[in-house]
């Protein structure tokens, strides 16, 4: 079976952490989820490990969840809706107390989690060309676990612009909005990734790291009751009509009854 997440370190301390389902666009299965769980806490721990990248293989960053992880959730038990919820709200929570910058190198396009993905990152530069959408809604879902992360990314005023509509936005977007520090082009992608590296190299790490915690501290507070209420809110939609109606009609190929003559 393909590995869903890779990490390669080079001799500098740089690991780069590449999201690797290109097939189904970096989409975020239960494997993906707790392999990225279990990659940010051994990154976390590694003294060799100085920055982190995070990227994904093929066209897309991250689509956001796997559609048939999510079709699952429906006719799950409320017990393991919410045990499956909090797996995704760990990894992200993981990610995001990182103690070592984040780094991300979006190439592509992303959707609903990918944005979640993106979010927390220290800072994340992307591909001009590349599109972006929190499309939820659209399922009949919300941004939930991922959206403490957005709101802190974004700012809640900029963030309410995108957050509920489900439109899909581009990269100079991305950047006004807060997403995106700098939109490239592709082929200068790795420069501008590496400028943001490089500066970590000659700073100490403890130091970083606990610079780090004092702006989560100072920031926007993403505690253990706030990822409760964000867990509770997604277990909360999957056990929706709609949730059901917008699934289904995803896998159906059919318009949900709330999108007829859209």
């Amino acid at each position: 079976m393909t590995e869903t997440v890779l990490i390669d370190t080079d001799d500098r301390g740089v690991a780069t952490l590449t999201l690797n389902r290109p097939d189904k666009h970096n989409a975020l299965s239960a494997e993906m989820i707790a392999d990225l769980t279990d990659a940010a806490r051994r990154l976390g721990r590694d003294p060799a490990v100085r920055v982190v990248v995070l990227t994904g293989a093929g066209k897309s960053f991250c689509a956001g969840g796997d559609l048939m992880w999510m079709k699952a959730q429906i006719a799950a038990s409320g017990a393991n809706r919410a045990a499956e919820a909090k797996k995704l709200a760990m990894m992200l929570q993981a990610l995001n107390t990182l103690p070592k910058p984040l780094i991300g190198a979006v190439q592509g396009n992303a959707l609903g989690g990918g944005v979640g993905m993106a979010s927390v990152c220290d800072v994340a530069i992307g591909v001009e060309g590349a599109k972006f959408g929190l499309t939820e809604t659209k399922l009949g879902l919300i941004p939930a676990t991922i959206g403490p992360y957005v709101i802190a990314r974004m700012g809640e005023a900029r963030a309410r612009r995108v957050f509920m509509s489900a439109r899909i936005f581009e990269a100079p977007e991305a950047v006004e909005l807060g997403l995106l520090a700098r939109a490239v082009a592709a082929a200068d992608l790795p420069a501008a990734v590496e400028a943001e590296v490089v500066p970590y190299l000659a700073c100490a790490p403890g130091a970083v790291a606990a610079a780090k915690v004092l702006a989560r501290k100072l920031g926007p507070t993403i505690d253990e009751s706030v990822i409760a209420e964000t867990i509770s809110a997604l277990v909360d939609r999957w056990e929706s009509p709609e949730a059901a109606e917008g699934i289904n009609a995803f896998f159906d190929k059919t318009k949900p009854i709330w999108a007829e003559g859209a």
